[in-house]
Order: structure tokens, then C-alpha cells, then sequence
């Protein structure tokens, strides 16, 4: 379905299928560190939890690089670990140190945590509280991890380079990593309808250590739980799309792309534009993938680097994102530059 209408919300419209004159444009982690005044609030409110589970705060954040950038979309301050949170672990940040969650279930019973979901309640009044303050051009993005990526976090407790404890589990005992997969996916399923009710307009599933399973690992771990996920929200909220965001998965793109049922799909920094044109389904909107040093070196070499992407995509919906995380080292005016060049590409 290529076109170059405009559209009052182009994020939105470009998820459904509609190519824009100039691509729409957000970024993973827009809303954070690399912010001045996310770095006041953080100092003044405390810890990572604090923030992401007081939601007039939450949505403040939310809110504070749209009002400096006027990003097309905004997407919710939380976390992907606050579904295993609700399951019933303990959830913690470290400085320093990443998140934690106990007890790790390497040597612990998924039927022995005590499921919590009330939890969960101050990131759905957090999604009211956005909806009710955003721009009216702007699209609303909600999101949750995908299920092996936060078993990964279940399993070891923590993260980890190679996901090595949690992929020797899974290996071991199939079926109780099952169970945690399955128990991860029923909640992310009542989790991101939730977030549809309270006003987010479009979800993404991260996926962000996909790049560690061999082929049929990746089959049975990442695409048949996606699909799950993405079949029961279509069912509920058949006007809503999905962005599947399975970084690292390289080749196996194309297969996740097919089978999952993801509305678009975001792709990494390590993914050639113009093999990722030629290989996905046509007219698939796809998201990404400036690398973010690259924005972070700033210069021509930042200009060249979007250019190369803009024109792969040229010819379906295209949502310019990063690859991954904008760094908290980021210059602000390097953002800038690359917004400017962004809408003035066409």
C-alpha cells in the first residue's frame, strides 16, 4: 500500500502501511540520560523504579523529548522487566550494576513466586496520563519485552553478554523454560492490551538478546511466542499494530518477519538497509537503524549514515529510529542535526 499522502499522525499512519513524504521519526531510550532534565529529575526522585512506578513523574519523562524535539512519537518510560516484577520477583537497579531480579529461576520454581499485578498499575495510569497530553500529530507507543528476552533476566537473575545460563537451560529442561515462556507471554498479552485501553496507539515487542539462539532455538523461542502475542492483540485490538524489534537476528529476519504477524519490523545497526528492503515483504513497514555512535560522532559522517537509510527505504513506509538505545553520552545538538536532516531529506 505505497503512498505518499500525508497523514495528521505519519508514525501511525506509516504502521498501517502509508509511505510519507518525509519518514516519521522517534528513538529508542529518546526519554532519558542524555536529557538534562531527566537528569534533574532522576537526582531529585531517586532510583530507576521510583521513577518508572510514580506516574505523574513517568509521564513527565515521557513527555520531555517531545517537547524539546517534537519527536513523531513518544513512547511510555518503563521498563521490560516490569512483567516479571508482576509475576511475583523481586525487582531492583543497581547503580552501576543493571537490573536484578530474585529469585533467579535457574534454581528457583516459576509456581513458587507469588504473582502480583497490581504492580502494574502505575504504568497503566502513566498511559492516561500521556494520552491526555500529547500533541495532537503525535503517536503513542507502548511496549514490553518479548518473551526470551525477559526470560533471559528470569532465568539468570540478570543480564548476562551471551545468555549463556539461560540458553543452557532452556537446552536442559525444555519444559519448565516453556512454562516460564508461556507464563511471560499470557502476562505481556494482558499487559500491552491494558496499555492499548488506557490510550497508547501502536506496541512494540523488543526483543533484544534474539541474536544469541541458533535457527531452531529462534524458532521455538522467539517467532512461536511473538506470534502468540501478536495474534491475541490483533484479536483484541485488531486496529492496533505490532513492531517486532528482534535485534541481532540478521538472517533470520525474513523468517520472523513471515511468521510472526508483526505489523513492522525494527531493525538493528548491524542490518544492511538495502538487504533488509530486498528480503522482507514488500510494502512491510520497516523501523530503524542508525547506528547510535553514529549519532553520537555527529558531522557528515551522521549525514551520510541517514542518507544511506532514508534512500534504502525510499520506497515503503519507513520509520526513522536508531538501532538500538540512544547513549546517555549523546550531544543534543547531534540529535537536532539529525532531525533536520531527517525532514529535509525529500
Amino acid at each position: 500500500m505505497a503512498t505518499s499522502l500525508p497523514a495528521s499522525k505519519p508514525l501511525l499512519a506509516t504502521l498501517k502501511g502509508v509511505r510519507q513524504p518525509i519518514a516519521p521519526i522517534w528513538l529508542m531510550r529518546q526519554a532519558g540520560r542524555y536529557l538534562p532534565e531527566y537528569r534533574t529529575l532522576r537526582a531529585e526522585k531517586g532510583g530507576f523504579l521510583a521513577l518508572a512506578t510514580d506516574s505523574e513523574t513517568a509521564a513527565e519523562i515521557t513527555m520531555q523529548p517531545i517537547r524539546r524535539f517534537g519527536f513523531d512519537g513518544a513512547i511510555l518510560f518503563s521498563d521490560i522487566l516490569m512483567v516479571p516484577w508482576a509475576l511475583g520477583q523481586a525487582l531492583s537497579f543497581g547503580a552501576g550494576e543493571g537490573p536484578a531480579l530474585t529469585p533467579a529461576l535457574v534454581d528457583h520454581a516459576l509456581t513458587g513466586l507469588q504473582p502480583a499485578p497490581e504492580r502494574l498499575d502505575p504504568v497503566y495510569a502513566t498511559v492516561a496520563r500521556v494520552a491526555g497530553m500529547l500533541p495532537a500529530g503525535t503517536t503513542f507507543l507502548g511496549f514490553a519485552g518479548s518473551p526470551w528476552t525477559v526470560a533471559t533476566y528470569m532465568v539468570a537473575g540478570h543480564g548476562s553478554r551471551d545468555q549463556g545460563e539461560t540458553r543452557r537451560f532452556a537446552y536442559a529442561d525444555p519444559r519448565a523454560f516453556g512454562e516460564i515462556i508461556d507464563a511471560i507471554a499470557d502476562s505481556t498479552i494482558t499487559y500491552l492490551s491494558r496499555q492499548i485501553e488506557e490510550g497508547v496507539e501502536a506496541v512494540q515487542l523488543f526483543d533484544s538478546w534474539s541474536g544469541s539462539l541458533s535457527p531452531a532455538q529462534f524458532e521455538r523461542w522467539v517467532i512461536a511466542p511473538t506470534a502468540r502475542i501478536v495474534a491475541a492483540l490483533h484479536d483484541r485490538h485488531p486496529d492496533v499494530p505490532v513492531i517486532g524489534f528482534p535485534k541481532g537476528a540478521g538472517g533470520k529476519l525474513p523468517a520472523y518477519a513471515r511468521e510472526t504477524g508483526a505489523d513492522a519490523i525494527g531493525l538493528d545497526e548491524t542490518v544492511d538497509p538495502a538487504w533488509a528492503h530486498a528480503s522482507l515483504p514488500a510494502d512491510m513497514p520497516v523501523q530503524g537503524n542508525l547506528d547510535p555512535l553514529a549519532l553520537i560522532a555527529g558531522g557528515d559522517s551522521l549525514d551520510a549514515a541517514a542518507t544511506r537509510i532514508l534512500e534504502a527505504f525510499a520506497d515503503r513506509p519507513h520509520i526513522f529510529n536508531l538501532g538500538h538505545g540512544i547513549l546517555p553520552d549523546t550531544p543534543i545538538a547531534h540529535v537536532e542535526r539529525l532531525l533536520a536532516h531527517v525532514r529535509r531529506a525529500r
